[in-house]
């Protein structure tokens, strides 16, 4: 990974602190990550469809290590090791307090086989809430971030969804779900230019944020660690965020594979989410 220099907390936002540090963590994780890519020494099988490596492992201890160095008394959700509750005894999934919700390489499948489209996806939620979101592609040096009171960035930059007028024109991140998907799917592509999938949830939904994606819409498969960082970037840069029914788009409380979201520029998400539902 090339040197870049870390996006800067949120112009007067009250968790630039805490962003700081969030970027700081990641970069440290993409680094590793990019030490080991394509040399990879261990992969063991989760699922039918799911893999974990020996660097996913290593990126997570090296995030919780960092984070319990900075506020030991956090509570941890993290895709490999599980929950860790606070020191005062709330649990990750209670809705009180700090609880850092960790996916150290979203995309493991394409890491363990070189794809370079994987990244590393840090959030913080505060009392049930996405305050603090972090998604570094450490292959492109690009460090999405926000906060719940400032703007999304890229690289320090800010950014914002898409701006095109007709839906027609859209890219869109797609993988629906259920008896009908296939009908919905095909809606969906006779609506808008093309659809896309990338095998990195965060990543994808982060690119909404920027208009590298018009829209992003997943019906199920995901756990709350791929949405939490990239949920709030993409919501910061102006896209309506909802489940993919069109409910509320964070629940810490969520089993892990049953979480669904839409992100689309506020124009399109109703026409989007009636496509699709």
């Amino acid at each position: 990974m090339t040197d870049a220099p870390p996006a800067p907390p949120s112009a007067g936002s009250v968790h630039a602190d805490d962003l700081a540090l969030t970027v700081d963590i990641a970069e440290r994780a993409g680094r590793l990550l990019m030490e080991r890519y394509e040399r990879v020494e261990r992969v063991d099988y989760k699922s039918a469809r799911d893999i974990v490596t020996e660097v996913d492992h290593l990126s997570e201890a090296l995030i919780i290590e960092a984070i319990k160095a900075r506020h030991p008394s956090d509570a941890i959700l993290a895709e490999e090791s599980g929950a860790q509750s606070s020191a005062r005894g709330d649990e990750a999934t209670s809705g009180r307090g700090r609880v850092w919700i960790i996916d150290p390489v979203d995309g493991t499948v394409n890491y363990a086989n070189g794809i370079p489209i994987f990244c590393v996806s840090i959030g913080l939620a505060i009392d049930g809430q996405p305050t603090v979101g972090v998604v570094l592609d450490p292959t492109r040096s690009d460090c999405f971030a926000a906060t719940v009171d400032g703007p999304a960035t890229l690289n320090g930059g800010p950014i914002a969804v898409s701006g095109k007028e007709t839906l027609t024109d859209f890219v869109v991140a797609a993988s629906l779900a259920g008896r009908t998907a296939a009908t919905r799917a095909r809606n969906l592509r006779k609506a808008i230019r093309i659809s896309r999938s990338m095998g990195s949830s965060a990543l994808a939904l982060a690119y909404v944020a920027n208009g590298r994606f018009d829209a992003y819409v997943q019906q199920g498969g995901m756990s709350v660690w791929d949405i939490a960082a990239a949920g709030l970037i993409a919501e910061r840069a102006g896209a309506t965020v909802t489940d993919a029914a069109g409910g509320q788009w964070f629940q810490i409380k969520q089993k892990s594979r049953s979480v669904s979201v839409l992100a689309a520029p506020p124009a399109h998400h109703a026409r989007i989410l009636e496509l699709t539902r």
